[in-house]
């Protein structure tokens, strides 16, 4: 992880000084550049290539139980915290499919007789109420 953080920005800062104040050698630094990645490495590579595309097939909203489903199918085998992991990692987030607003079936509800004709003076207190719904 060390080694990662002093690569970004090399073309900076020199690579001794970052090595310095990290304590890590300079040695194991340029080692760990020239390792070849290690096979969970490249099997979580291609793995997340196929869970994007999966996410992305469902329009962003699979959650990780869903891609493991379509994973497996796809003939690679993994488990759910493996799936749930690299999500995590890649920044996968499902997001909820948008609910439409209530359909409307058409009937109304009965409206009352329009008894004031807007004519919303009384003569005396309590001879015509009002509702606002």
């Amino acid at each position: 992880m060390t080694s990662a953080f002093v690569a970004k920005p090399r073309h900076i800062w020199p690579v001794s000084w970052m090595c310095d104040v990290l304590s890590v050698s300079r040695s194991g630094f340029h080692a760990w550049l020239k390792r070849p990645i290690s096979a969970p490495a490249s099997d979580d590579a291609k793995l997340v290539m196929e869970i994007d595309k999966s996410f992305k097939a469902s329009d962003r909203t699979y959650g990780a139980q869903r891609i493991w489903r379509d994973v497996l199918e796809d003939g690679l085998s993994c488990g759910l915290h493996r799936i749930e992991r690299l999500m995590r990692q890649n920044a996968m987030r499902a997001r909820p499919k948008r609910r439409g607003k209530p359909k409307d079936d058409g009937e109304r509800s009965v409206i009352a007789d329009n008894i004031l004709d807007r004519d919303f003076q009384a003569d005396r207190p309590n001879q015509k109420w009002l509702a606002v719904t």
